[in-house]
């Protein structure tokens, strides 16, 4: 059975867990085993399935090699708790696995998960959404697909093609509505969980994502209450409650720069680094609720779909980390800034003698940052991929997305900007909102575009004609730029200079009247005098 890649999606845990079922199933060699003089046809050993299963794992691209041994065995033994597998005698649920040479077969038929129907989810449609139009018409420009054009009404086009046919209609400035924090909220909002979708490639955060429960106050505290650092400041006293402890960051503070001093000011003695790691460790294991919280578990789960793209799964996590509750914002990065120092410092003994210390990071913080409140089968190995990608990058992972807070910026400032009102036009009609384009075959476009472009142009040109206030040098001088800039549309009303002609018709001209003049003396032509000296 060829190995399916699991993109992003709903519910894609669950359908992580059944494809993993289904290549356990297909590939595991089954062979005949004996144990205590007795033979067992189609069966293998604890062993057995924990090295075939540990591979599949570390070569599958949903996991990948950051699979250890003792991870496979935790999801053997859920295997046995839901009957995905069973002992020789036929017992699951209770039974413990172990990897030993204990015997295990399929049964008959293994329970898959259902993937639960898509909830109706009300928030999407009361959710206003502010595409950015420039990457739609590329993108379609790219795909070379015909987009429905919007029909506009024939004054809409006069307004829009005043200055083409040197008219201005009269007009006066007028002030936009004030914008009140609350709806500086909800545009975060809206245009936060579009470029996660857009980011995402979905069709839709249905099923993924419940936006109704988000609270659109993280997002614009995440953005702008940050340090120097790009650390979220908790500055709010009801935060306050929620910060890290003091012991807690003296023991962060303490390992970042080891060994140039403590806080705590006890003495070095050997292990002390290891007890330090230890009561940091303790402090996030304890947690009620991991770092990226309950209710963002699926929408972080699908950005695993994403990670053979690094670039974007660092832009979908800078988006996802901001919908975080402040304060866990703020544990989460000095948290994973620990770690990377950790890492780096080549000063530190290690932590522990039986792991390296990348491999302690991850499994000892895995957990605290990612899981889910139903206790998903799949959790360990989730986690571990995930906090290893932010490990590597959190330095990007955690920063405020720049193309993000630009676009939700440029929105709101022209929001506040002045906008011209046309005498007789709609004072909100630039609040009317924005419709998705709609894909039609490529003849209905090449018809509507047609329609929509010639007929308001069409009435505009006949007002021309039928302006009895204009006289006529001003009348030709108009119908000439008409035909300048739309000459298609000019001749389907005028097809011959005949027909132009008869727009104008020429007056007859008088004939030149003969003026007759009585001379009283015959006209004489003009004599040379004399000189007076002669």
């Amino acid at each position: 059975m060829e190995e399916k890649m699991i993109g992003p999606g709903p519910y894609r845990a669950t359908k992580l867990w059944n494809e993993t079922i289904k290549l356990f199933r297909a590939g595991m060699p089954l062979r005949r085993h004996r144990m205590h003089f007795r033979s067992y046809d189609s069966c293998f050993t604890a062993s057995e399935a924990a090295d075939w299963l540990h591979e599949l794992l570390r070569s599958n691209n949903n996991f990948g090699p950051e699979v250890t041994r003792t991870q496979t065995i935790q999801l053997l033994k859920k295997f046995l708790k839901n009957h995905v597998i069973q002992d020789i005698k036929g017992r699951w649920g209770t039974e413990d696995f172990e990897d030993n040479g204990q015997l295990y077969r399929f049964p008959p038929s293994s329970p898959l998960k259902p993937l639960p129907k898509h909830p109706q989810n009300t928030e999407s449609t009361s959710i206003p959404r502010f595409p950015n139009w420039d990457d739609y018409e590329q993108r379609d420009m790219q795909e070379n697909v015909p987009v429905k054009p919007i029909i506009v009404n024939s004054e809409m086009w006069n307004k829009r093609h005043s200055i083409a046919i040197g008219e201005v209609h009269e007009c006066k400035l007028i002030r936009r509505r004030e914008i009140t924090p609350r709806h500086v909220e909800q545009i975060w909002k809206s245009m936060t969980l579009a470029h996660l979708q857009r980011v995402l490639g979905l069709k839709s955060l249905d099923g993924v994502l419940d936006a109704k429960h988000l609270n659109p106050k993280y997002i614009v505290h995440n953005v702008y209450n940050i340090n120097k650092q790009g650390v979220v400041v908790l500055e709010d006293k009801s935060l306050k409650t929620e910060e890290l402890p003091h012991w807690v960051l003296s023991a962060m503070k303490c390992l970042a720069s080891w060994p140039n001093g403590s806080e705590l000011r006890q003495p070095m003695y050997p292990g002390f680094e290891r007890d330090v790691f230890r009561t940091v460790a303790d402090y996030f294991q304890k947690l009620k609720e991991p770092l990226l919280t309950f209710q963002l578990y699926e929408m972080f789960v699908n950005i695993l779909g994403v990670l053979q793209k690094p670039q974007v799964a660092t832009e979908a996590l800078q988006v996802c980390c901001l919908l975080l509750p402040p304060e866990n914002r703020r544990k989460l990065q000095l948290l994973m800034r620990l770690m990377a120092r950790i890492l780096q410092n080549t000063k530190i003994p290690p932590l522990n003698n039986a792991i390296v210390t990348r491999t302690l990071m991850v499994q000892t913080f895995s957990r605290c940052i990612l899981c889910s409140a139903d206790e998903v089968d799949l959790d360990e190995l989730l986690a571990t991929k995930l906090v290893t990608f932010m490990m590597d990058h959190y330095e990007d992972i955690l920063k405020v997305p720049n193309r993000l807070q630009k676009s939700v910026e440029e929105h709101l400032s022209q929001l506040q900007r002045v906008q011209i009102k046309y005498a007789g036009a709609d004072a909100d009609a630039s609040f009317v909102s924005h419709s998705y384009c709609k894909q039609i075959s490529k003849e209905e476009f090449e018809e509507q575009r047609a329609n929509s472009t010639q007929a308001p142009m069409a009435e505009l040109l006949e007002g021309i004609i039928k302006d009895t206030e204009l006289s006529v040098k001003d009348k030709k001088k108009k119908l000439k730029q008409f035909q300048k800039s739309y000459p298609d549309i000019y001749k389907m009303r005028f097809p011959t200079a005949e027909s132009e002609a008869a727009l104008f018709p020429e007056k007859p001209k008088l004939k030149p009247q003969l003026m007759f003049f009585k001379l009283k003396k015959p006209f004489q032509p003009f004599q040379r005098t004399r000189s007076f000296r002669a």
